[in-house]
């Protein structure tokens, strides 16, 4: 990539969103720990650097730091939250903790004109602007050359600068969509300080990605593990278009999958892509392996291990195969590694993210890590694919075993397959399936009474989950009528056996994921 944007790591658990932020403006962006070597900033050869917000104080003796040459390599910097306080710091400046700390809205007043404010953020003394807020530390002191372009009641350096060297520390958090038009204000900096033209877009991602995958694997073989999912489809798929047949696709049925999955994949592979396929039936063996397991961490690592154990029995077949392709993406990495090595907390492991046992002898290609969920449905249209290939629903590699709570059990697949068909069937049926991000069915590890045909049931208690994002790093619950809720319901307790009383999940992410488990 020519034009791109470094972002340094701090532990925000919002970091991400900088990246997506920036990435809508046309602007390539990757995120990096902020304990990378000064060397390999350089080498990256960032047209701008971000600094995202984290939990730690400066005032802290072992809080994140980063080389003070950073700020003389004649690159624009903007610090966000911490960001802006260790730029402060750094820079001889001084933090202090602030007497309450500032979490939520707050309305930001424009003090100073400022390329930074170009646009919707143009001065307008009649108007103060909301922001959203979430800090302790505030700057008390600016360093020498900064000036005060904006203001709030708790942070009086809410916004600072010093223009000549293009160094911009703000105390609020703009890629949240809590601050309207924060967006924009990123994408000030992006093109009008950085001068980045903003011409990023799939079609170059696709054809840089080509590249890279050719150059990686060379003459090797690859296999690619397909579930049928948009995120391994659409690697195939770019696999398939970067080095043709060396591609061995392979598919391992975990028994985990919805009604009639295994089935559909098969069709979809031969009859839209004309791409073979090696279809695998591991389902005994998966819940062998998850037979009294009922830790969620557990029963993703003997998921994720267990892939890597058939891929590895089937690569024998193929001697000169010398990597394994995964669909990993952002998402995946920020909640299953401390932010690419920085320090933000753990959420949850993902089946596809490191972890990979020492006698794996395959490399890993894992070309679509660095996009959210909505460019890869963008590149999945770049490649060809259908719309309602694209837009299917999000499902988990560990499949139905993160929504069934506790342990496995033949018995339970059964019944939340037939559950989840029937909801699948109704918001299709009323147009609600693509407004959706991800929708699903689970079954919870609790049984009720219940009255049915004038007996007593003592049944499992299922719980539907339908929620909007864009990126799946935030999401909420999707507000169905009633009447809907009321007749999924009614269809599933009087068509599932196994099932007497159905709840709807209203929770938001934060403070839940999406994910039961």
């Amino acid at each position: 990539m020519k034009e791109k944007v470094l972002i340094l790591d701090f532990g925000s658990q919002v970091t991400q969103l900088i990246a997506r932020r920036v990435r809508e403006s046309g602007v390539y962006s990757e995120v990096k720990p902020y304990n990378i070597s000064l060397r390999e900033i350089r080498d990256f050869r960032p047209n701008a650097i971000i600094l995202s917000g984290g939990p730690a104080s400066v005032a802290e003796k072992f809080s994140p730091n980063i080389p003070v040459e950073i700020f003389d390599l004649d690159v624009p910097v903007l610090g966000i939250c911490y960001g802006q306080q260790l730029m402060c710091k750094l820079l001889g400046g001084k933090v202090m903790p602030g007497k309450k700390r500032e979490f939520g809205r707050a309305f930001i007043n424009i003090k100073e004109d400022s390329k930074l404010f170009s646009g919707t953020w143009k001065k307008n003394e009649n108007i103060a602007r909301e922001v959203w807020m979430s800090h302790g530390d505030k700057v008390v002191v600016m360093p020498k050359g900064f000036e005060v372009l904006a203001w709030t009641d708790g942070a009086p350096f809410a916004v600072i600068a010093n223009e000549s060297k293009k160094l911009y520390g703000i105390q609020f958090h703009p890629e949240v969509a809590h601050t309207p038009d924060g967006a924009a204000l990123l994408k000030n900096f992006t093109h009008k300080i950085a001068g980045i033209s903003g011409e990023w877009n799939m079609r170059a991602f696709l054809e840089e990605s080509i590249k890279k995958i050719r150059s990686q694997a060379g003459k090797s073989k690859v296999i690619c593990a397909v579930s049928g999912g948009v995120d391994s489809s659409v690697v195939a798929l770019l696999l398939h278009k970067a080095i043709g047949n060396q591609v061995k696709c392979i598919f391992v049925d975990h028994g985990l999958l919805r009604l009639d999955e295994g089935k559909k994949v098969r069709k979809m592979f031969k009859e839209n892509f004309h791409m073979p396929i090696e279809y695998i039936d591991a389902a005994d063996l998966f819940l062998k392996k998850l037979k009294g397991v009922t830790d969620p961490e557990k029963k993703r690592k003997i998921i994720g291990a267990t892939f890597i154990e058939v891929f590895e029995r089937e690569a024998k077949k193929f001697s000169d195969a010398s990597f394994l392709a995964q669909g990993t993406l952002y998402p995946d990495v920020i909640e299953s590694v401390s932010a690419h090595g920085g320090p933000s907390a753990t959420i949850k492991s993902h089946h596809n993210v490191g972890g990979l046992p020492a006698r794996m002898k395959m490399k890993l290609i894992e070309p679509v890590r660095d996009l959210f969920k909505d460019e890869v449905r963008k590149l999945g249209l770049e490649l060809g694919m259908s719309e309602d290939m694209v837009y299917r629903h999000p499902f988990p590699g560990p499949g139905l075993a993160i929504r069934i709570p506790g342990e496995i059990s033949k018995e339970k697949l059964l019944i939340l397959r037939a559950a989840d068909d029937i909801y699948m069937q109704e918001l299709k049926n009323h147009g609600f399936y693509r407004k959706i991000w991800q929708a699903y069915a689970a079954l919870l590890p609790v049984k009720t009474v219940g009255v049915m045909g004038d007996s007593r049931s003592y049944d499992y208690i299922c719980s539907l989950r339908a929620v909007t994002s864009t990126d799946g790093m935030t999401a909420d619950f999707f507000d169905f009528p009633h009447s809907f809720l009321s007749l999924v319901s009614n269809r599933i307790v009087g068509e599932v056996k196994g099932i007497n009383r159905v709840l709807y999940d209203v929770t938001g992410k934060p403070p839940a994921t999406i994910e039961l488990e």
